[in-house]
């Protein structure tokens, strides 16, 4: 446990910082796993909305620096590949 000031505050801000960080990850994870959910059913018109959902959610967290922005983008652009492939499919 700290002892200076500082230290004390330094802890609460990092606790702060790492709730903040879990919530976003968990919006990205739940907004990836509800696309996945809806193109492995086949509902297209469902999946492009979450697609929409997914990379809102991936930008969000990319500006707020939880995720890096290329990791994000990248992210975006492995979906879009994989929601594509599944259209050209059908």
């Amino acid at each position: 446990m700290a002892n200076i000031k500082s230290a004390k505050k330094r802890i609460r801000v990092i606790d702060k910082k790492t709730a903040r960080n879990k919530r976003v990850k968990e919006h990205v994870k739940t907004a990836l796993r509800e696309f996945d959910d809806a193109l492995a059913a086949g509902e297209m018109d469902k999946a492009a909305e979450k697609l929409t959902a997914c990379e809102k959610e991936l930008m969000q967290a990319a500006a707020k620096g939880t995720l890096n922005k290329f990791a994000a983008s990248r992210k975006v652009s492995r979906i879009t590949k994989r929601f594509n492939a599944a259209k050209a499919a059908k």
